[in-house]
């Protein structure tokens, strides 16, 4: 068990632990001026549509009952779309943006807001600390450094030099936006409000197929180390990999020495299939905090893992922060389209082909089957994973697998995490009705597409111990920053001392010591 004086140890390999992403992205951005909505007369959508198609238009929705499609069409025929005779008139796709910003439910359940903005009315307090003159480092997939909600937020840089500002995942303009989203008037707050410090290290992503899923423990080690050269003070990793490393802990018991608060997401172990004491490394060696996530209820999360190294809870069930990636592609099947989600671990790319249907695609073809062979292959959730539609969808030469709901509603699934399975296919998601629909486009041309706009000034809710540990390491900045000179270790035993205590009496297994709190963390270290 972590005890509430620092103790050191150290180690391990690495696997990315994410929680399920609900993706629900809102962009400020200016959208394509030639992103429009189009009314046609009655009775006139195939003229319209065939107009479209000759254009090389790309239609978003059609809303039949209106007589509306929204599409995108190339600038240059844009004039003879609005002079046909079959439209009655041709509007831009306007944008809609949240009413103001939000306070995730996370900021005020860790107290940031009770140390720099104590009556909540979103002015932070003259001399309240702020994590200002801190530097956190965060490890993960990079940020879209250009995203609004970093804009005037001090980040001083990053490795490798040509990748660290740009995330082709997600996760880590995530797990950075709960650190230090801006105080403004746009898309969420982090723990510190715009104010800290963030050094950025990249070790997963740069457009290779399993680069958003895992990395190696040297990875790791080098981005540790480059951290700490860097000036962090602090590092938050949203990783973990099941296998201890005694490299990998004599480079993090090195970093304790030299003043570094080493904060890692607990793992999302805490699964029916896996043993509820299994360790994640970096998080389980002594000399890194082990974080554990629970709900807006204080609940802890069904994923979380549960050992005697965790040390200590925090907010990680459906976090709201920033997010670097657009709304998914629509499957599009002739001139109809269907909203589509990404399996996460989905293979990132584009494919063109008749589509088939497959049916539930629970079992592979026989033996010389061939009539999914070059084909788009849609198939029915039930009776199978999604992976494993999905490979019996590769095996029988499909090009890409559509799977549609059994029930009302829109298909945002997984296909794990055991890369030797995943086909290197694009895999979607589509709602029921969409599925149903689908179905009378069997034989036509048809596009599935799992790549994502990059750079997107997007929001996503996310869940994860990965959600958790960035609340963790923005409570640690922010309170270390009213008085640099305090060390790591007395930072993180008035982090564990004054936790809330949750579960069972004093520490636990599920929870640690209980909840991060920042103000009384912050009065702790202030009556020493």
């Amino acid at each position: 068990m972590k005890q509430k004086s620092l103790v050191s140890a150290l180690g391990a390999g690495l696997v990315l632990v994410f929680g399920a992403a609900a993706i629900t992205s809102t962009s400020t951005a200016a959208p394509p001026p030639e992103r429009v909505l189009i009314k046609f007369k009655k009775g006139a959508k195939a003229a319209v549509q065939g107009e479209l198609k000759r254009s090389n238009a790309k239609v978003h929705y059609n809303f039949d009952s209106d007589d509306l499609i929204a599409a995108t069409v190339p600038a240059q025929a844009l004039k003879g779309l609005r002079n046909n005779p079959n439209v009655e008139f041709v509007e831009p796709d306007r944008i809609r943006r949240p009413a103001a910003q939000t306070i995730p439910y996370g900021i005020d359940m860790v107290q940031a807001r009770d140390v720099w903005d104590s009556d909540h009315n979103d002015v932070l307090d003259p001399g309240a600390p702020t994590g200002q003159g801190m530097r956190v480092c965060v490890i993960d997939s990079g940020i879209n450094a250009g995203h609004e909600d970093f804009r005037g937020v001090d980040i001083v840089g990053g490795f490798p030099k040509d990748k660290w500002f740009f995330d082709n995942c997600g996760h880590g303009t995530h797990v950075a936006g709960t650190i230090a989203a801006a105080q403004n008037d746009l898309g969420v707050v982090g723990v510190s409000p715009g104010k800290v410090s963030l050094f950025i290290v990249k070790v997963f992503g740069n457009d290779v197929q399993t680069s958003c899923t895992w990395s190696f423990s040297s990875q790791l080690m080098d981005a540790a180390n480059r951290c700490a050269d860097a000036g962090a003070k602090v590092i938050s990793m949203s990783l973990g990999g099941a296998e201890r490393s005694q490299g990998e802990e004599m480079v993090f018991r090195a970093l304790e020495k030299r003043g570094v608060l080493s904060i890692a997401a607990a793992g999302n172990q805490g699964v029916p299939t896996t043993p509820t004491d299994a360790y994640s490394y970096p998080a389980a060696y002594d000399s890194v905090v082990s974080v554990a996530a629970i709900d807006s209820n204080k609940a802890l999360a069904g994923f979380s893992a549960k050992n005697d190294q965790t040390e200590i809870a925090a907010p990680g069930v459906s976090v709201l922060s920033t997010y670097p990636l657009g709304p998914a592609e629509p499957v599009r099947s002739g001139a109809d389209s269907y909203p589509a989600i990404p399996m996460t671990n989905s293979f990132v790319g584009g494919s063109t082909a008749p589509l088939v249907d497959g049916g539930l695609c629970n079992t592979p073809l026989p033996a010389g089957d061939t009539s999914w062979s070059g084909k788009v292959v849609l198939c029915q959730r039930g009776a199978a994973t999604f992976v494993t539609k999905a490979g019996n969808v590769f095996a029988g030469g499909g090009t890409a697998a559509v799977i549609y709901n059994n029930v009302p509603g829109d298909l945002n699934g997984t296909l794990g995490t055991d890369l030797s399975i995943i086909p290197p296919i694009p895999v979607v998601g589509i709602a029921q009705a969409s599925g149903v629909a689908l179905q009378a486009h069997v034989g036509q041309t048809t596009t599935v597409d799992t790549r994502l706009p990059l750079n997107y000034n997007g929001y996503a809710f996310m869940s994860g111990t990965s959600m958790a540990t960035p609340h963790v390491s923005g409570v640690a900045a922010l309170i270390w920053s009213a008085n640099p000179s305090w060390t790591n270790r007395q930072v993180r035993a008035a982090l564990d001392a004054t936790a809330q205590d949750l579960g069972a009496s004093g520490y636990d297994t599920s929870f640690g010591w209980g909840l991060v709190q920042a103000k009384a963390a912050l009065e702790e270290l202030q009556g020493q």
